[in-house]
């Protein structure tokens, strides 16, 4: 039987990874309160000059989460009542949930059982006349193989949209996670691999007219300071904000290779065991935003960590299509590698700063507890 560790492993340690940045976080405070730049601004402009190139794109509109991010690029792509957007049932409610906000209906698909992403065989059998896109989800911080999915969407003409709201820095063939859809969406959430001090969201694209658009719905749909030629929406990034995400810019690449290393161990130590490690789709770098297993007995197993002053997470519990707000959208047939992840899937500790200890430790719990729960 295991003893509990004395010290707390957390689930993510955002207190830890700032630390070493107090110094030119409070120069950046001091800066923003002096200037008064609050809202858009040189500091807005310049995140959203570094972060677009870091993308391999010719912009980036800084908005206030990712969720706007999503509607509002949908909004500006015009996709509303009477359209169809194919979206995985794995995900984060937000991706299905700014679907329906502009009016136009989702259908979702299930995902792979190795990767638990969507793929495009997946998402051929959901299309229909009424389709206009598709959204792709790099969830947990990994991206799947997209050259079939582009060239799906290119054979039918739908727009590709990608959420990479867990993927900030995640690669697939040379290309950064927000270089493949018609554009592509990404949230700051703080405890996203490129986090804010609140919240924030950008979107990045190549195309000109589109840029353009997304500023002005996010903007009070406002052509110039009095001119409204749309209905849009307050949908901005603090200067503060820009500020911080543009210094820890500077250290994503860094902190994402660290994420790297802590999923090899994982992986290493779970091998041949009853625990399931997700595997990586070919020619991806991923940036591990979650770390996430899967296990039978997933309900004991975090109890016994919480026991053991581990923290983990359950992402998802319930799959969009089986959520209470959703439901109508739903088709009649199960969507059984999402329903059975969402049964078995468990967040395990995931960040920057994790030491061996720490991993062997989580590693030992998880082992234990699947024995444990495995004896009559």
């Amino acid at each position: 039987m295991f003893t509990p560790h004395r010290s707390p492993v957390a689930f993510l340690d955002l207190t830890a990874l700032h630390s070493p940045l107090l110094d030119q976080l409070d120069k950046i405070w001091a800066e923003t309160v002096r200037d008064s730049s609050f809202i858009g601004g040189q500091q807005v402009s310049s995140f959203e000059a570094a972060f677009g190139p870091y993308c391999h794109r010719t912009h980036a509109i800084g908005v206030a989460n990712g969720t706007d991010a999503i509607e509002l690029t949908l909004q500006a792509l015009g996709i509303g009542p009477g359209d169809e957007v194919v979206v995985p049932a794995n995900t984060f409610v937000a991706t299905a949930e700014a679907v329906v906000t502009v009016g136009a209906t989702p259908v979702f698909v299930d995902v792979d059982e190795a990767t638990l992403l969507i793929t495009a065989d997946l998402i051929k059998a959901a299309v229909t006349e009424r389709t206009r896109a598709v959204m792709v989800v790099h969830l947990y911080g990994s991206i799947p193989e997209m050259g079939p999915i582009e060239e799906l969407c290119n054979a039918h003409d739908l727009l590709l949209i990608e959420d990479s709201a867990q993927a900030h820095g995640a690669t697939h063939r040379g290309r950064p996670a927000g270089s493949f859809g018609t554009a592509a969406t990404f949230s700051f959430y703080p405890g996203k691999n490129l986090g804010a001090l609140g919240d924030g969201g950008a979107i990045v694209c190549d195309d000109d007219e589109l840029a353009s658009q997304i500023r002005v719905l996010a903007n009070h749909g406002r052509g110039h300071h009095l001119l409204h030629v749309a209905s849009g929406r307050n949908s901005r990034l603090d200067g503060l904000q820009a500020a911080v995400l543009e210094l820890k810019l500077r250290y994503l690449d860094e902190w994402n290779r660290s994420r790297r290393e802590v999923h090899a161990r994982y992986a290493q130590a779970f091998a041949n065991t009853p625990v399931q490690v997700l595997e990586i789709p070919a020619g991806t770098t991923a940036v591990h935003h979650l770390e996430v297993v899967r296990v039978s007995n997933r309900d004991y197993v975090r109890k016994r960590l919480t026991q053991a002053q581990i923290g983990s997470g359950i992402h998802y519990a319930i799959p969009c299509h089986q959520q209470p707000a959703f439901a109508s959208y739903a088709g009649e047939t199960p969507l059984t590698v999402s329903e059975a992840a969402a049964e078995s899937q468990l967040s395990i500790p995931m960040h920057p700063l994790l030491t061996t200890s720490d991993i062997d430790l989580v590693v030992e719990v998880v082992l234990d507890a699947v024995c444990e729960a495995k004896q009559p």
